[in-house]
């Protein structure tokens, strides 16, 4: 079961994860960043937080990466917080770790704000990373 609660902070939009992000639940992520608060306005900090992430597929992954790019698109900078151990390893093994911005929860992610106008990514660009994550 998986399921994605969006929530609207003071900084930014915080979309939390829960469950088996996969082929089947992907669309669910999907709906999500249509949806999300602030979407066209170009402005914002969308964080994901994946804390009670159980599970995440190569569909999983693809989902992020669809969100981040159509975040991108926006202007919006995706920051990811509290990222499972396995999923990061999955980030790194393909290079992703130097596309996503990292943070150890949600309330550090949110005091990142989102990228800078002279660091912000371009759709499909490489972004900064946090590498404040927690082991």
């Amino acid at each position: 079961m998986f399921s994605v609660d969006v929530g609207q902070e003071e900084r930014g939009t915080v979309l939390v994860l829960r469950g088996e992000l996969d082929f089947d639940s992907a669309v669910q992520l999907d709906e999500a960043a249509r949806t999300c608060p602030g979407a066209g306005d170009g402005a914002g900090l969308v964080v994901a937080d994946l804390a009670a992430l159980t599970f995440c597929d190569s569909s999983g992954i693809s989902a992020l990466l669809r969100l981040y790019r159509h975040l991108a698109a926006q202007g919006r900078t995706l920051g990811l917080a509290a990222v499972p151990s396995t999923v990061r390893r999955r980030f790194a093994l393909t290079g992703l770790d130097q596309i996503f911005l990292v943070h150890a929860d949600v309330h550090e992610a949110l005091a990142a704000g989102p990228a800078g106008p002279d660091t912000a990514p371009e759709a499909g660009a490489p972004a900064r990373q946090n590498r404040k994550e927690s082991a």
